[in-house]
């Protein structure tokens, strides 16, 4: 497996990467991927589709998601996401999970953060995938004074994208023994009336979940 591991992120084209989150140093990991076989049903479902939320095992959570992603009419999106809910099951050791599936067409988190929660993860069907700072590109003292008018990026031509369709776990603010937990933020679609197909999904251990 070549890995690709700077700072506080790992970047692979395999899953193995994702368990790389558990490294003390490591705060977000990302599995590149081609969902390009995923595109007819994407677009079809940007049209159809009301937002998901749905908690429990990974098999009630399927159970549920039927009604909203018809099996029959999304088979590939269906198993996908079944897919990376299960990689997901398989780096957290959890049983229970929260998932969320839903067209975002505002901004949504605007301002860099941290998460309140364990492991995060995050895949954008459809439209610019999440902004994420590197640990050398943030300015703590202004991260920490909430308000404050002193920018949080250091430098505005590395912030960092997940792409379109690629998997990523966040480390949040609660990760056992966790130091730096990740920093990072909605991507700005409002003023060019872009749209989002956000899978989200959570540990159900943890609070905050949903914002």
């Amino acid at each position: 497996m070549q890995v690709t591991e700077a700072e506080n992120w790992m970047v692979d084209s395999t899953p193995r990467v994702l368990n790389g989150i558990h490294q003390s140093d490591v705060n977000i990991v990302v599995y590149e991927r081609d969902t390009s076989a995923l595109k007819s049903e994407v677009d079809q479902l940007l049209k159809q589709h009301n937002e998901f939320r749905g908690s429990g095992e990974i098999q009630d959570i399927m159970r549920k998601l039927s009604s909203t992603v018809d099996q029959a009419i999304y088979p590939l999106i269906y198993q996908d996401i079944h897919n990376v809910l299960s990689l997901f099951a398989e780096v957290t050791k959890a049983d229970n999970f929260r998932l969320l599936l839903a067209i975002v067409s505002t901004n949504m988190c605007s301002k860099f953060h941290t998460d309140i929660n364990d492991l995060r993860l995050l895949c954008t069907y459809h439209g610019p995938g999440t902004l994420w700072l590197s640990d050398d590109n943030i300015n703590y003292r202004a991260l920490d004074n909430y308000g404050s008018e002193a920018p949080i990026v250091l430098r505005q031509d590395d912030i960092r994208q997940v792409r379109t369709g690629d998997v990523a776990i966040l480390k949040g603010a609660i990760y056992p023994d966790t130091k730096k937990p990740v920093i990072h933020r909605s991507p700005p679609i409002v003023a060019d009336n872009q749209k989002r197909l956000l899978l989200r999904i959570d540990t159900n251990a943890t609070q905050n979940l949903w914002s």
